[in-house]
């Protein structure tokens, strides 16, 4: 029914009264893990000084090809441009969940014809009319208990989540295309190595078919050196192959046609290794976007849970219209055809089979599944980065060691040439030192390459160079 306008101190009162009865409504629970992280890294070097990952970490590993992938994935690569358009996404839902707060208003004009036909004993006449409108309306739900605050709060923590989960694909992309790019320059050394190897293979074998023909070795000692080169030879395949198709990871990386891209110019024994240290495990947890994501998402929920709650309670609805009416065009502004309408509306469900307070259940057991991901990422992300750095520092030694028994290896088999070509050792001690030999310049290269994707993965551990905006 029509209502008279209300009166400014009116409505400033009834104002004041949502807001009071806002402030009463179900609030979201506080994200809390109710975890210590600790107070320092177990594996961490006490020693050193607190050193972040710059955000261009990987120019520190003297690679300028590098630094150009990571530039063109920047440009091209999919998994950021999918996860920049799940952002756009999010932020185009908040904007939707916010329309509920404001009132939705209609503007609406029209002409409606009618004929209608009178019949009397003596005759029948037609009767047309012609009315005239323009109505502006709006309706308002008026938010008492925080129902429709608590969504768009829900909408605004997944649209936080969805940009920490952009973070987390930039830090993916970075290190894993420092990682092929590291194999495919491992598996190009490898080659080289095997190609030595088998140079020296056969430089033996060319020393033994030269004793063969003066009767100082057997066929067997002939086979058996045979036997050695043709595995090398064998082995050489494998290596191209993985260097060709590490290549092309980094062209789907990158997002280039295979074709389009080649690594040309990067040598394994360039690379470097810069420096970085974690401070506090609680500094750790505010640099990591995939732990930053579990909080938001666990708000989320939180807030959810609230909205449900607000569910529950009475629905205030206001709804306003006003404007003009008339038979004739001429009189359609005028005072006498105004009119103008104000309705109040109070809803409550009665009885629903429990779906209200089912979803208060559901939402509520949501929250609680997030809480156990949301520790889970902290013990994670505190994993990774001890993991990282026992790691780096135990690759580090393992490559000293490898480098010395490279050392002592390569000598014992310089010996062993200069005393098979005097004829003055056996076959099986010169098969058993060439072995070691071509094993430890193998064993070398991939402990180099363990060493650099330990400190990738330090690096991705400790956030990188991501900061939260």
């Amino acid at each position: 029914m029509a209502m008279p306008m209300i009166r400014r101190p009116a409505a400033a009162l009834l104002l004041s009264m949502a807001a009071s009865l806002a402030a009463c409504g179900p609030r979201p629970e506080p994200v809390a893990s109710a975890l210590d992280p600790g107070a320092a890294f177990r594996h961490a070097d006490a020693a050193s000084a607190v050193q972040w990952p710059v955000p261009e970490w990987w120019e520190g590993f003297n690679a300028p090809e590098l630094d150009q992938l990571m530039q063109a994935a920047m440009a091209g690569n999919f998994d950021l441009a999918a996860a920049a358009a799940r952002v756009r996404q999010a932020d185009a839902q908040l904007r939707i969940a916010g329309a509920a707060l404001l009132p939705a208003i209609g503007a609406d004009a029209g002409v409606t014809q009618s004929r209608s036909t009178a019949n009397s004993s003596a005759f029948s006449r037609d009767r047309n009319s012609t009315r005239y409108d323009a109505t502006l309306s709006a309706s308002y739900e008026i938010d008492f208990w925080g129902r429709n605050r608590n969504l768009r709060a829900a909408v605004a923590q997944d649209a936080r989540a969805r940009r920490f989960d952009q973070g987390t694909v930039l830090l993916t992309t970075e290190a894993s295309i420092a990682n092929t790019y590291f194999e495919v320059l491992a598996a190009r050394e490898e080659l080289r190595v095997q190609e030595e190897n088998l140079a020296a293979a056969r430089r033996i074998l060319n020393i033994i078919r030269s004793q063969v023909d003066f009767g100082t070795a057997t066929g067997l000692d002939l086979a058996q050196q045979e036997t050695v080169v043709a595995q090398q030879q064998a082995g050489i395949p494998a290596l191209r192959q993985s260097a060709e198709q590490g290549v092309n990871a980094l062209a789907v990386l990158t997002g280039q046609p295979p074709a389009a891209l080649t690594v040309a110019t990067g040598r394994f024994d360039n690379l470097r290794i810069p420096a970085a240290a974690p401070g506090q495990p609680a500094d750790l947890l505010a640099r990591r976007p995939d732990v930053l994501s579990a909080e938001a998402t666990l708000a989320a929920a939180n807030a959810d849970v609230a909205a449900a709650r607000a569910a529950l309670l009475p629905t205030i609805s206001l709804s306003l219209s006003g404007g003009f009416q008339s038979d004739m065009i001429g009189t359609l502004l005028r005072p006498e055809s105004q009119f103008f309408s104000l309705v109040g509306g109070l809803a409550q469900t009665i009885f629903d089979g429990g779906a209200r307070r089912g979803q208060v259940s559901l939402s509520q057991a949501q929250a609680e599944e997030l809480l156990v991901e949301y520790r889970r990422a902290i013990i994670q992300a505190l994993a990774d980065t001890e993991d990282a750095l026992v790691a780096l520092r135990e690759g580090t030694v393992q490559e000293t060691l490898r480098a010395e028994a490279l050392s002592r290896a390569s000598r014992a088999y310089d010996i062993a040439e200069a005393q098979l070509r005097a004829g003055t050792i056996n076959l099986i001690t010169l098969l058993n030192t060439q072995q070691t030999l071509f094993s430890a310049r193998v064993s070398l290269v991939q402990a180099r390459l363990a060493r650099l994707q330990a400190a990738v993965a330090l690096f991705r551990a400790l956030g990188g160079g991501w900061q939260s905006t």
